[in-house]
Formats: C-alpha cells, sequence, structure tokens
C-alpha cells in the first residue's frame, strides 16, 4: 500500500470507525448487494491474482459466500495465480485452490470459445487493469466482450480502479489496421493511456458493437476520476508479477517503452518499471526532463530477461508527484536521450516499438530528431476527440 492509502487506513483505525477502503471496487459492491445480478445463474469467472477485496478475499472466494453458482474459471496473461512471467503460456486444467476447471485465455487462444461459454448464463469479468493499451487485461476484456456477445452469454464486469486515475490522458492513438495490423497489444480504441475504468472500456466498445453483447457493469463505490492509487486506500495487489507497485504502474505507461530497445527495463530486479539501464548506458552524459518523477543513477544486475548477470548502468525512478506525473511524455524523452547514445539499438529496427504503440508515429519523429515537445503535442487532437467520444460511457 502507499504511504498515503496507509495513512487514511491507520486514522480510520485510531478515530475508532471501521477500517475499510476509501474506494468499494465491483466485487465489493456485489457482496454489499448481496450478490445482485448474479443469484441463481451459471458462472464463469474471468479472474487472477488481485481480483480481490481490501481485505484480500478473492473473487472466487466471496461469490461461493454469497451462494453464487461458479462453475468455470478463466485464466488471462500471468495466469489465474499471476505467477507466469510476461508472454509465457497459461495452461488451461484445474485450479487447486478451488477445485474448479480453469479454461487459459493465454495459451492456444485468447479468446473463449462458444463450448468454452457453454452452459453459462453469465461471463463475469474481474480484472485489476493498467490503464494502458498494451498492457493486455483490456484486449481480454474486448475478446471476452465479444465472445459473450456471439454466445449471447451475458457479460458483467465487476469495475475497478483505474490506476492511472480517470482523466490522464496520453499517447497516440492507433493507426488504421491496414497500417500496423491488430494484435494482443493494441486491440483498445483511444489514446495509448486512454483514461477510462474497464467497466467504462467495455461500454464504451459495446454500444460501437453491430451485435451488442448483454452487459452489466457493476460500478465501484466511492471513485473519482481525479483518483491515482494513492487516493484510494487499497492495498496494491500486483496484476502481474512485474507491475509490483502503485509507483511502478504510474511509470509503466513510459518506461516500459524501454521494451522496445536494448536497455533493461528492470525485469529481474526488485522494481521492474522503476530501474533501467544497460552495460553501455553512462546515465552521467544524459539529462532527461520527467516531470512529476525524479531519475537517481543507479547500478544493478538483473537476474532475468535482458543482461542477464550483467552490471548495468541506469538510473532508479522515483515519483514525486502523481498529479503532475506524465509518464508516456517520461517513455518518449527516455527514447529520444538513449537513441542518441554509442550502443543503443532499436528491436527489431524501431519494429517493436511500433507494435507496442500501435503506430508507426512514434518511432518516425524520433528517428526524425522530432523534440520531445513536438512528439507529445502530436497527440493532442486525439486527446481532445477521445475525450469527446468517451462522454457517453463515463460512469464517474
Amino acid at each position: 500500500m502507499s504511504l498515503r492509502g496507509l495513512a487514511i487506513l491507520l486514522l480510520l483505525a485510531q478515530s475508532g470507525a471501521a477500517v475499510q477502503a476509501v474506494v468499494q471496487v465491483g466485487l465489493e459492491t456485489l457482496e454489499v448487494d448481496a450478490g445482485a445480478p448474479l443469484a441463481g445463474k451459471r458462472l464463469g469467472l474471468v479472474v487472477h491474482a488481485a481480483s480481490v477485496t481490501a481485505d484480500g478475499r478473492h473473487a472466487v472466494d466471496v461469490a461461493r459466500a454469497l451462494g453464487l453458482d461458479v462453475v468455470r474459471l478463466f485464466a488471462p496473461e500471468h495466469g489465474l495465480r499471476g505467477r507466469a512471467a510476461a508472454g509465457e503460456r497459461v495452461d488451461g486444467g484445474r485450479d487447486a485452490a478451488s477445485g474448479l476447471p480453469v479454461v487459459s485465455l493465454y495459451g492456444e487462444r485468447r479468446k473463449p470459445s462458444s463450448q468454452d461459454l457453454a452452459g453459462l448464463d453469465a461471463l463475469v469479468f474481474d480484472l485489476q487493469g493498467a490503464g494502458v493499451r498494451f498492457y493486455t487485461y483490456v484486449s481480454t476484456l474486448l475478446l471476452c466482450l465479444e465472445a459473450a456477445a456471439e454466445a449471447d452469454v451475458e457479460f458483467v464486469v465487476l469495475d475497478r480502479p483505474n490506476p492511472l486515475g480517470g482523466e490522464r490522458v496520453e499517447g497516440p492513438v492507433a493507426a488504421p489496421r491496414d497500417e500496423v495490423p491488430e494484435s494482443f497489444l493494441n486491440m483498445a480504441p483511444g489514446p495509448l493511456v486512454y483514461g477510462l475504468t474497464l467497466g467504462e472500456m467495455a461500454l464504451y466498445v459495446n454500444a460501437r458493437r453491430e451485435r451488442p453483447a448483454r452487459l452489466t457493469v457493476v460500478p465501484m463505490r466511492g471513485w473519482r476520476r481525479e483518483m491515482t492509487w494513492d487516493d484510494v486506500g487499497r492495498p496494491w495487489v500486483a496484476p502481474s508479477p512485474d507491475l509490483r507497485s502503485a509507483e511502478a504502474a504510474l511509470a509503466y505507461p513510459g518506461t516500459a517503452l524501454l521494451e522496445a530497445v536494448n536497455v533493461s527495463e528492470g525485469r529481474g530486479t526488485e522494481t521492474p518499471f522503476l530501474l533501467f539501464g544497460a552495460p553501455w548506458l553512462d546515465p552521467r552524459r544524459i539529462a532527461v526532463d520527467a516531470p512529476g518523477f525524479e531519475l537517481v543513477p543507479a547500478r544493478f544486475t538483473p537476474n532475468d530477461s535482458k543482461y542477464l548477470g550483467e552490471d548495468c548502468a541506469g538510473w532508479r525512478l522515483r515519483l514525486r508527484d502523481a498529479a503532475t506525473a506524465q509518464p508516456y511524455r517520461l517513455g518518449v524523452a527516455l527514447l529520444a536521450a538513449l537513441s542518441r547514445q554509442d550502443g543503443f539499438e532499436w528491436i527489431d529496427g524501431g519494429a517493436a516499438l511500433t507494435r507496442l504503440v500501435g503506430t508507426p508515429r512514434l518511432f518516425a519523429a524520433i528517428t526524425s530528431g522530432k523534440s520531445v515537445d513536438e512528439i507529445v503535442a502530436a497527440d493532442a487532437a486525439g486527446h481532445d476527440a477521445w475525450r469527446v467520444e468517451r462522454q457517453g460511457a463515463l460512469l464517474y
């Protein structure tokens, strides 16, 4: 939990009030409402390690305690219990904790089949997203929505906070599909940092489907759009092995761009996405403008992924002000500065960056020497249009 969130809970405890989260997520709303609207239905649950209440009870246990009929579980990237590494195949089978059968959505297929949904009255989705298009849970959401619509199975989203807040909108809109083919990294509409909860994203996309799903969003209580994770008064539960803190989640839309270059993004260290560098890098020669963040020179040795066992020089990123932080701008500034250094290389000649952000514009802008201000400003018109387009989907 962040220091601010912990302070909120401590103040509640000292006042004698019942200790509870400032924000109640959809799973907890469901519990307060005694399981409505799921009572009497045969359910499939799309869940993972972060599908928990503020006091740590998993969605499967909550549903069973409410007497709901859970017959099948669906596991996204990183698996049902969040142990699989990024990109690692997730197998189905049976969940040891609950005894329920598990369908993998990150194995041979990533969309539930009609057979997977057979016998279900509703598919319930309760994943913690990261608020950025290339974090794959938003793609899993959209594929589950599509599958439920095709099978005429009700789709229910138990909403959770966007850890980046609902006002932060950053980065480019994805290019047309004839320019950059659809992939699991670029399915979500809107800018790279889209400023919606996953419930709101489902509403936005469903309203534009030729054949909409029977969609219900169980909303949060107490969440406001300006809130980042520090404000929600909830412990951070890692939704994937390398997104270990709310601080890392706020940096992630920027520092994850380093996956497209020969710089370690900190995987294989204690603080992925907050620690980054390379053996060839000299941070003393590089100046990076990072509003809301502080870059502290650091050395580290990854035990996984890039530069396994090699001494790397780089930075430790510290969040100074969540309200003014601009993670995507940070990522662009890092790429622009690093690309001018001896030893720097683009992975797949820049194609990896295009796959990550969903457009070739960023690679072209950096390699042509455009300034960070120019690159970021080029996205402004898309942001303005998106803020208008998304209005009908906003719940908070």
